[in-house]
């Protein structure tokens, strides 16, 4: 039922014989799913990532519950679901329905169930760590300085570490630094610090460092024209919020800054949805949340469109919902007066349709059903229409993990991620020049004590010397000698050898030159 302008997403009126569509032109003006749990915003959310691929539109999203990796396998005539979904697809006209596997590619910033996901310290930069961080002013203040001081002796920042010993060489350097870059108060290194450390807990250290992902391996499409369909394991990712936070906003901050303008292209050139969008929302920090307002209003010109998948539209922002072009809303339940108030507002945001009553009909749909308005010419909303969502071609929930593991095998990108480059950067530079520092400073010290040693030899042979011209009138024997010498030396005799020692030495020349300088001057 799709076409090449438009995607089939199930049919509407009271029969559910009219076709319902969304129109690929305006398929960047982005768009919500929303609905109850258990109402069939999966579905929804698998029907249209399998017709973006099929239209050739590269789509990336979260499976925050593990079940749309079905995606990368056909359906079966085993499913249980089998007879349901060929009665939906006849009652809705879909006369090609049949099963059909998409390209997958399944990617994990922890790289357990999918091919590893890292960028560098670098390329998120000190704006949006700052952001991230929730930093004051003079906290970012001091990591601007970090990044820049980095980038004048050519230390790259590449991961959490060499960030980290970026901060040490600063703060053991502040007084110098702050000179020529302004104050670097040491509270403010501690600061950001322990922010980083709320990130390494949550397992920044392995988003951050090297291979870093090219995001043309996501914005992609397979040799016969099909759009790549990027899964990204999200069930552990959602319980390190500030990770995933991260993430997003790093890869939505590239999206932006990479790709180029092209105003109102005849399908998109890629599709983000965001899954369980209200696990995204509650408790975001407000970089994120003026990162995805800007995405929703700025990027479409560059070809992305945008999907959020939540339980209720309230979950999702006002300054985001109101640029929403495309509605599918599932059913809601109103047990309290904050749903009913919830329920009214989704209501009012639909364009009305005189067959029916909005609000009553949200309430009133079944499971895989839907309320639908989607853009038409003009870029104007459709009239909501009560729709029969078209039932998906691929496997309706997960798939085994050795299966994962075969497709994970067989990916275009295989073996460019897996295994981690560590190389020299920041951390391993700054513990060089320590490393060089204290054995130039051992060697000073060595240096100092042979001079020691050597200035204390010399004045013990100067003290032998004193002692050598001593002569008391008595034996020339030591005192403390217990032996007899087997021959008696005179005095002269004990002098001179005792002088001829002497000359071999500085001390000796030096009195050898002041004799003789006397003998001179008496002539």
């Amino acid at each position: 039922m799709d076409d090449a302008n438009s995607l089939f997403i199930g049919g509407g009126g009271p029969n559910y014989a009219d076709p319902q569509s969304l129109i690929l032109k305006y398929a960047n003006r982005h768009g919500l799913i929303a609905g109850a749990t258990g109402t069939g915003k999966t579905v929804t959310l698998q029907i249209l990532a399998e017709s973006f691929s099929k239209a050739g539109v590269p789509v990336i999203l979260s499976d925050v519950k593990g079940d749309l990796s079905g995606l990368a396998h056909a359906g079966s005539p085993d499913f249980k679901l089998h007879e349901a979904f060929t009665s939906r697809a006849e009652k809705i006209g879909f006369d090609d329905y049949g099963y059909d596997a998409f390209p997958v590619t399944f990617w994990d910033l922890f790289g357990e169930q999918g091919h590893p996901v890292r960028t560098t310290i670098s390329e998120m930069g000190p704006l949006l760590l700052s952001r991230l961080m929730e930093l004051t002013d003079a906290q970012e203040g001091v990591l601007n300085i970090a990044f820049h001081v980095a980038d004048e002796q050519g230390l790259a920042l590449l991961d959490m570490k060499d960030l980290r010993a970026m901060l040490v060489w600063l703060g053991e350097n502040d007084d110098a630094v702050s000179l020529e870059y302004g104050n670097v108060a040491r509270s403010s290194i501690g600061a950001i610090q322990r922010r980083l450390l709320v990130l390494e807990n949550q397992g920044a250290d392995a988003f951050f460092g090297e291979p870093a992902l090219d995001l043309n391996h996501m914005i992609s499409t397979t040799q016969g024209g099909q759009g790549r369909i990027n899964i990204l394991a999200a069930d552990k990712l959602m319980q390190s919020p500030r990770l995933y936070a991260t993430f997003l906003l790093w890869m939505l901050s590239e999206l932006f800054e990479t790709l180029p303008e092209v105003g109102d292209p005849d399908k998109p050139k890629l599709v983000f949805f965001f899954d369980e969008a209200h696990l995204l929302f509650d408790d975001a920090p407000k970089a994120l949340l003026d990162k995805v307002e800007q995405v929703a209003r700025l990027i479409r010109s560059k070809g992305v469109g945008v999907y959020f998948v939540t339980q209720n539209p309230a979950d999702v922002p006002d300054d985001i919902l109101g640029q929403l072009g495309n509605r599918i809303q599932h059913a809601l339940r109103a047990f309290t007066p904050k749903d009913q108030k919830a329920l009214r507002l989704a209501a009012e945001t639909f364009r009305a349709n005189p067959a029916f009553d909005t609000r009553e009909a949200i309430t009133q749909v079944g499971v895989g059903e839907a309320l639908v308005s989607t853009l038409e010419k003009k870029g104007m909303p459709s009239v909501v229409e009560r729709t029969l969502i078209r039932p998906p071609s691929s496997q309706l929930g997960p798939i085994s993990a050795p299966e994962r593991t075969s497709v994970i095998a067989q990916s275009p990108v295989a073996g460019l991620y897996e295994a981690v480059v560590d190389r020299e950067s920041a951390f391993e530079i700054l513990r060089k020049r320590a490393a060089d520092a204290a054995a130039e400073a051992e060697k000073l010290e060595q240096a100092e004590q042979q001079a020691e040693d050597a200035e204390e030899a010399e004045a013990e042979r100067a003290r032998e010397f004193q002692r050598a011209r001593r002569y008391d009138g008595g034996s020339s024997r030591s005192k403390g000698t217990s032996k007899r010498s087997s021959r008696s030396d005179s005095v002269g005799t004990t002098f001179a050898k005792s002088l001829a020692r002497q000359l071999g030495t500085k001390t000796g020349q030096t009195l050898v030159r002041g004799i003789l300088g006397s003998l001179f001057k008496g002539r």
